[in-house]
């Protein structure tokens, strides 16, 4: 039995997987052998939570029928609907909204009664979650709004869909393009805090809406989601500022102000997603307005460069980018991390179906540090 502590699990060994691999100091990602890149650049969000399901990326009648099975699927029972309404006009926040909502989708599972050794009812119960989580977001939103939902339509992809429920308004090819590549970037990332956990309550052999909600809570948290949206702000806060970005930037840095998006537990370069948002945020920039991608890039360059972060091991990781493409593609700045659970659902559900085929109850210990041998005093003596 090995004694040595390592806070937060870091570097410990706790499973094997085929799904995804990371190289920290190469600033390489890949999802079963598949280059992120290539996959980011020629392969629909569909086609890559397929090869994360099923192993292998679909041919074109796969494809067709994997995709008419998520279609059939986005639709989101009335009783859902109303709770997701009320909570909207209560103010509740996305992250805690998407979690409710998640969770009393089981009221609605048609296979509530599966077993839980049934690994096959486990995956087609999670593909119902995946196809109805963009639907619950965008309802969300337009509560919030005082709109009423927009009905999905099943000619659209669930990225090109999602943003057409979210504004009423069919979403043009690179705006499309743009956040079905962002949802295949966050799919999966490893045993990162929200898969890990969704992988501890999936080894209880607890339903998949359990773990899936899991998941979503553990994202909710400062330290693993929610990054991008505090990129946004302080690109925000540059935008309101008196100073030129550049000059705001080297005050900050003499304030001694951290800049969200920089650094990761995992890459010790540039994140490798970040790579490719910034050209698509350079895309939109070309398209639209500018001022985003030019700060963030003015940021890169003088604390990479000038101020030798990237000598240290600390870049820019997937979130300093995500949060100005979804700011450019309309995006409220409080949905990002939601957005994240919408795309991270795919790695979720596939990671807890790889653990459960050969399942085994994750039970850690802790070294006990608290006093021994107390003599217990009756409460009429204390």
């Amino acid at each position: 039995m090995v004694d040595d502590l390592e806070k937060g699990l870091e570097g410990v060994l706790v499973a094997e997987s085929e799904l995804s691999s990371i190289d920290g100091d190469a600033g390489r990602l890949i999802y079963r052998g598949y280059p992120i890149e290539d996959l980011a650049r020629g392969a629909s969000y569909e086609e890559v939570v397929y090869l994360l399901w099923h192993g292998e990326l679909p041919t074109a009648d796969e494809l067709a029928e994997f995709t008419a099975s998520l279609n059939e699927e986005r639709t989101v029972d009335d009783g859902v609907l109303e709770t997701v309404e009320r909570l909207a006009d209560a103010g509740e926040r996305p992250m805690a909204a998407l979690r409710t909502a998640v969770s009393m989708l089981s009221a609605y599972e048609p296979e509530d009664d599966a077993e839980p050794e049934d690994l096959e009812a486990t995956l087609r119960q999670g593909r119902r979650i995946a196809a109805k989580l963009p639907t619950v977001l965008a309802a969300f939103e337009r509560y919030r709004l005082g709109e009423e939902p927009v009905d999905p339509d099943p000619d659209l992809g669930l990225a090109a869909n999602f943003l057409y429920m979210l504004t009423g308004e069919e979403p043009d090819e690179l705006a499309a393009e743009t956040f079905d590549q962002a949802l295949t970037l966050h799919a999966d990332h490893g045993l990162n805090a929200s898969t890990f956990t969704a992988m501890v309550i999936g080894s209880t052999m607890a339903d998949i809406y359990s773990a899936v909600t899991g998941g979503i809570s553990a994202l909710s948290g400062p330290l693993h989601g929610g990054a991008n949206q505090d990129v946004m702000e302080v690109l925000m806060e540059i935008d309101e500022s008196d100073l030129d970005h550049r000059e705001w930037v080297e005050q900050a840095n003499e304030e001694g102000r951290r800049i969200p998006g920089f650094g990761h537990r995992v890459y010790n370069v540039k994140d490798p997603r970040a790579k490719i948002l910034e050209e698509r945020s350079k895309e939109l920039a070309e398209e639209g307005e500018d001022k985003w991608y030019n700060y963030t890039t003015t940021i890169e360059q003088y604390l990479s460069e000038e101020q030798g972060l990237a000598e240290k091991g600390i870049a820019p990781n997937v979130d300093f980018y995500s949060g100005s493409v979804y700011y450019q593609l309309g995006i409220p700045i409080d949905m990002y991390t939601p957005i994240f659970a919408m795309s991270r659902v795919g790695g979720w559900i596939a990671h807890v179906l790889e653990y459960q085929q050969d399942n085994r109850l994750i039970r850690p210990r802790a070294r006990y540090t608290g006093p021994e041998d107390r003599e217990f005093v009756p409460l009429e003596e204390r």
